[in-house]
Order: structure tokens, then C-alpha cells, then sequence
């Protein structure tokens, strides 16, 4: 009996020192793209996958995020006076009915592996997901939203392993990422292949594979074992790809390809290109987008 997913924990306790100055006083999960926050896109994402518990893991001075996803009466009380409903309608029950948000400390950043263990008492036991809020996805405009995380939770629902989202990246740029080893088999869209290794910010010459993590996870409760008796790594924090390379020494694992669109909004050209890419979305915007780098890109 393959249990259903239904919590996903969003790690927010980083320091967001890749985006200073920008996020001195705020937090990098509220910065905007296009129109609304990185957060609310990541939220959106697991809520349409059918996740109803959110988890954040935060840390002191991020209360803002919590914030967001509460309701805020008497903005929304001028809004209806002023009769602006189409405004109204973007900051009033941004979480729908049913939906429960949860947050934790983390007291320091001690790496992804530990601030999933700060999670662990709210899991009950059972199978999660992990989206890393500064990574956005977006997926082909001739696909429906949200398309690459339902399909990996899709994958756990069928076949009870842990999933993890990869999308090729070119060799030179492995060194940024962690990088996942398929052996011989051949590459397929949107299909769980088992993972025989996973390694973390590899010198191109030090891997064959270009498949990269890209921040989306399911897995299976277990590895919640292995987490903690994971020595701490790189940066003396507990990385959650030692924990994974010792899962899959005695579990399988599957990594799960996508071609969709990828931003890491935690670098400034990753979150501009986030930007531009949202935007162009909007015919308006893309007319206008079409105007500026024509006077200010030559």
C-alpha cells in the first residue's frame, strides 16, 4: 500500500547572501517576480500537486513569509471600499480552503539535510516532498501549470519510490550542482530511472553524467535514518546528497527528467531571467519587454 504524499517541507531559513544588498532587511522568498513573490510560486506548485500541508522551515527574521500567507484585514477591508476587487482578488485567500501551513526553526544554517530533520516531528511517519523556494519552475507554454511536479509526485503514487527532479545542464556548468549518475541507461522524459550515485558539485572532469538536481524532491520517510547519521560535509553542514548516496546503497532511488524552464532565483541572472520569462507570458508586458531591450541591449 503505497501511502499518498500530502507534506512538503520549503526550507527558508537561508541567509540569501547570493542577492545582497537586496536581502538584508528581506527575506529572498519574498522578493518579487514579475508580479508576487518567489514563495507564493513554489506554494502554488506543491498545492496543485495535491500537497495539503506546507512545512516551512525558517529561522528568526523571516516571520514576514508566514505573513504572506495569512490574511491581512484591513488591507483587504480598503480594497473592498475602494471597490478594487481584481487587486483584492490577488492578496485575499492566496491559500485555499483546507490547506494547513506549519513552520519550524531552524537555529542555524546547518545545510538542507538538517532542516529536513527540523521537519521530522511533523511528518507522522510518513512520505514527503522538498521544494527549494528559490528555485523556479517553469514549465512549457504548451503544457498545463505545475506540470513536472505533479508528474514526480505521480511517479511516487505509482510506484512507491522516492523521485528527484534532474534537467541536463551543460558539462561545464556540473560544478554548480549536484549531479546524478544513471549508469548506462538512456535518458527519458518525465519517467523515474534508478539512480546509481549522486554527487555533489563535481569538476566536469570528475563526472560523465550532466543530469543536476534542480530542487524538487519525494522521499520516502526512511531516509530520515540516514539523515541523521549523516556526518556533516561541505560547510560542516549535513548535505542531503550524502544522506541520499547512502539510501540508494541499500534502496532505490529514481531521478525524473524535465524540460521545463529553470530559474535559480537565489543569483541575480537567474532571477531576471525569471523575471522576463513570467512576464513575457502577459502579451502586454512582452510588447513592452520587446521595446526596452531594443534601446538598452545592442
Amino acid at each position: 500500500m503505497i501511502k499518498k504524499i500530502s507534506k512538503a517541507i520549503i526550507p527558508v531559513a537561508g541567509l540569501g547572501t547570493r542577492m545582497l544588498p537586496a536581502t538584508k532587511a528581506i527575506p529572498k522568498e519574498l522578493i518579487p517576480v514579475y508580479d508576487r513573490p518567489i514563495i507564493e510560486y513554489v506554494v502554488k506548485e506543491a498545492i496543485s500537486a495535491g500537497i495539503k500541508e506546507i512545512i516551512f522551515v525558517t529561522r528568526y527574521g523571516k516571520e514576514a513569509i508566514e505573513n504572506h500567507f495569512d490574511a491581512n484585514y484591513e488591507l483587504e477591508h480598503r480594497l473592498e471600499g475602494k471597490e478594487k476587487k481584481k487587486i483584492l482578488g490577488t492578496i485575499k485567500d492566496i491559500i485555499p480552503e483546507g490547506i494547513v501551513i506549519s513552520s519550524v526553526r531552524q537555529h542555524d544554517a546547518l545545510g538542507l539535510g538538517h532542516a529536513v530533520l527540523c521537519a521530522e516531528h511533523l511528518l507522522n511517519e510518513e512520505p514527503f516532498a522538498v521544494l527549494l523556494p528559490d528555485i523556479m519552475i517553469l514549465d512549457q507554454v504548451n503544457r498545463v501549470a505545475n506540470c513536472s511536479f505533479s508528474k514526480l509526485k505521480n511517479e511516487w503514487d505509482s510506484t512507491g519510490i522516492g523521485q528527484i527532479m534532474v534537467q541536463q545542464v551543460p558539462i561545464n556548468d556540473v560544478h554548480r550542482y549536484g549531479i546524478i549518475d544513471l549508469g548506462d541507461k538512456k535518458k527519458e522524459l518525465f519517467k523515474g530511472l534508478k539512480v546509481y550515485g549522486l554527487n555533489e558539485k563535481p569538476e566536469p572532469k570528475e563526472t560523465k553524467s550532466n543530469l543536476a538536481i534542480i530542487g524538487r524532491y519525494i522521499l520516502p520517510y526512511g531516509i530520515i535514518s540516514f539523515l541523521k547519521n549523516t556526518a556533516p560535509g561541505i560547510s560542516s553542514e549535513i548535505q542531503l546528497t550524502d544522506a541520499l548516496n547512502n539510501f540508494i546503497a541499500k534502496e532505490t532511488l529514481n531521478a525524473f527528467e524535465t524540460d521545463a524552464h529553470i530559474f535559480d532565483c537565489g543569483t541575480k541572472n537567474g532571477f531576471l531571467a525569471a523575471n522576463i520569462a513570467v512576464g513575457s507570458r502577459d502579451y502586454e508586458t512582452k510588447e513592452y519587454l520587446r521595446k526596452v531591450t531594443d534601446s538598452f541591449i545592442k
